[in-house]
C-alpha cells in the first residue's frame, strides 16, 4: 500500500509543478496582452477607414488611376499570406488557421493547387512548419517577423506581395489571420489582399468618392495605393499578435483550473488510500493481539 501512496503522492507534485508553469504562462501572456490589444485598438479605425476610402475610390467608374493593382486577372496562380504564431500552447488557435488555410487552397483555388500554382508565405513559424509539412508549397521568408514585431518588417511583405502581383507571379493575394474581439474570442478570417476589392454597388449607380485631390488624383492614388496596403497587412499581423496571447491567456487559465480539479481528485485518492493502510494495520494489529492473548 505504502508503493501506492508514493505513487499518488509523486503525481500530486507532479500536477503542482505543472499548475505554477501554467498560471506564470497565463500571468506573461495577460501583461502581453494588454500591450498588443492597446497596438490593435489603436492602429484598427485608422485602418478601417483607409481600406474603405481606398475600395470606395477604386470603384468610382470616373476613377482609373488604381492601375493594376485594382485590376482582376484570370487566376492562374495565388498566394496566401498564413499568420500564426511562433509557439504553442494557445488552444486552438493555431490549428484553427491552418484548418482555414487548407481548406482556402483545397476548396477555394483546388485548380490551381492542383498544378502546383499556389504558394503560402508563413508569417510566424507554426503555420509554415505545418503547411510545409503537409506538402504545400511554402516560403518562409517572412516567418520570423514575430521575433521583432514592427512596422518595418511587415511593410517589406506587403511590399514584395505587391511586387510580385504587379509582375503577375500572383493573380491574386489572400491573407488568413484572426481578428482580435477579446481574450477568449477570435474570429478567423480570410480577406483578399489584391487586387483591391472593390465596393458593391447597384446596377447603374456609381459611387461618389467625396475627397478633393492635390496634386493630380493619379499621383496621389499611385503614393497612397502602396501605403494603405502596407496598413492593411501590419493591422492583420497585430490582429494576429494579441489574438495569440488572448488565446494563450485563456488556454493556460483553463490549464491551470483543470489542474486543480485534478489535484483535488488525486487527494482524495490519497487520503482513501491512507485511510485503507491504517485500517489494515490497526486490523493486523487488533489481530495479533487476540493471537497472543489465545
Amino acid at each position: 500500500m505504502s508503493g501506492a501512496l508514493k505513487e499518488v503522492r509523486n503525481r500530486i507534485s507532479s500536477v503542482q509543478s505543472t499548475q505554477q508553469i501554467t498560471k506564470a504562462m497565463k500571468m506573461v501572456s495577460a501583461a502581453k496582452l494588454r500591450r498588443a490589444q492597446d497596438a490593435i485598438t489603436q492602429m484598427r479605425p485608422y485602418s478601417v477607414k483607409l481600406q474603405e476610402m481606398l475600395s470606395n475610390i477604386v470603384s468610382n467608374t470616373e476613377v482609373t488611376a488604381g492601375g493594376e493593382l485594382t485590376v482582376d486577372r484570370e487566376i492562374n496562380n495565388v498566394l496566401v499570406i498564413l499568420i500564426t504564431s511562433d509557439r504553442g500552447l494557445c488552444g486552438g488557435y493555431n490549428a484553427n488557421l491552418i484548418k482555414l488555410a487548407k481548406a482556402t487552397i483545397d476548396e477555394k483555388y483546388a485548380a490551381q493547387n492542383a498544378k502546383s500554382n499556389v504558394t503560402v508565405w508563413g508569417i510566424g513559424k507554426r503555420g509554415a512548419e505545418a503547411l510545409a509539412k503537409a506538402g504545400y508549397k511554402v516560403n518562409d521568408a517572412y516567418r520570423n517577423i514575430f521575433l521583432n514585431l514592427s512596422f518595418e518588417a511587415v511593410q517589406q511583405a506587403a511590399q514584395a506581395a505587391i511586387t510580385a502581383f504587379k509582375n503577375k507571379e500572383f493573380d491574386v493575394v489572400e491573407i488568413v489571420y484572426s481578428e482580435f474581439v477579446n481574450a477568449a474570442v477570435q474570429n478567423f478570417h480570410l480577406e483578399r489582399f489584391l487586387p483591391i476589392a472593390k465596393v458593391e454597388k447597384p446596377e447603374g449607380v456609381t459611387i461618389k468618392a467625396d475627397y478633393i485631390f492635390e496634386p493630380s488624383k493619379e499621383e496621389l492614388i499611385a503614393e497612397l495605393m502602396p501605403k494603405i496596403l502596407n496598413t492593411q497587412l501590419y493591422k492583420a499581423v497585430l490582429d494576429a499578435n494579441a489574438s495569440e496571447h488572448g488565446a494563450r491567456m485563456t488556454a493556460m487559465d483553463k490549464a491551470s483550473e483543470n489542474a486543480n480539479e485534478l489535484i483535488k481528485s488525486l487527494k482524495k485518492s490519497y487520503n482513501r488510500a491512507r485511510q485503507a493502510a491504517i485500517t489494515t494495520e490497526i486490523s493486523e494489529i487488533v489481530s495479533g493481539a487476540a493471537a497472543l492473548q489465545g
